[in-house]
C-alpha cells in the first residue's frame, strides 16, 4: 500500500535519498551531484513514498523566497515509475507551497537542446503536471547540461 510521509529527522532524509538516486542511473549518472543531494537534503521539506516500509520514491523542497519554492530533487524506483507516484509527490509540493501562501512551483531539468530521451519523459511529465517551460540557462550547470527552468501557478490557500 502506497502511503507518502514527510520525513523531518536530516540523517533519515539523507539515507533515502542515497538509497533511490543510485538506483537512477539514467537521471543521476554523476556521483558528486548525488553527493551533494544526499548532503543538502538535510535541512530541506522532504517527503517519501514508501510501499510497505519500503521508501520508493522522495521530494526534497528548496524555499527559495515568500513567492516560490522548488522541487529541489525527486526520484522513484524505476519498478514503480508509470504507477502515479511522481504525481502525488508532485501534488504534495503543490500543497506544500499553497500552506505556506506560496504562488509558485518550480523545477529545474535538462534543456530539450540536449538529446537525452530519459529527460524527455520528465519535461514531457512536468508539462503533464501543468508546469510551463520558463527560460533555459545554457551554462548554469555547464556547457553539457543545459537548465531548463519549469513554473507552476499553485494558488495560493485563502
Amino acid at each position: 500500500m502506497l502511503e507518502i510521509k514527510e520525513i523531518t529527522a536530516p540523517e533519515e532524509k539523507s539515507k533515502i535519498c542515497d538509497s533511490i538516486l543510485p538506483a537512477l542511473p539514467d537521471w543521476f549518472g554523476i556521483e558528486e551531484s548525488i553527493v551533494d543531494y544526499v548532503k543538502e537534503v538535510g535541512d530541506k521539506p522532504f517527503y517519501c513514498a514508501f510501499d510497505g516500509g519500503k521508501a520508493i520514491g522522495f521530494v526534497s523542497i528548496k524555499v527559495h523566497n515568500p513567492y516560490t519554492a522548488d522541487i529541489y530533487v525527486t526520484g522513484i524506483l524505476s519498478d514503480y515509475h508509470r504507477q502515479g507516484i511522481g504525481r502525488k509527490l508532485v501534488e504534495v509540493c503543490e500543497d506544500f507551497c499553497r500552506n505556506n501562501s506560496m504562488e509558485f512551483l518550480t523545477v529545474k531539468t535538462l534543456a530539450e537542446t540536449h538529446p537525452d530521451p530519459f529527460y524527455k519523459k520528465t519535461r514531457l511529465f512536468y508539462e503533464a503536471m501543468g508546469f510551463k517551460p520558463l527560460e533555459v540557462f545554457p551554462l548554469l550547470w555547464d556547457e553539457y547540461n543545459p537548465c531548463l527552468l519549469m513554473v507552476k501557478y499553485v494558488g495560493v490557500s485563502p
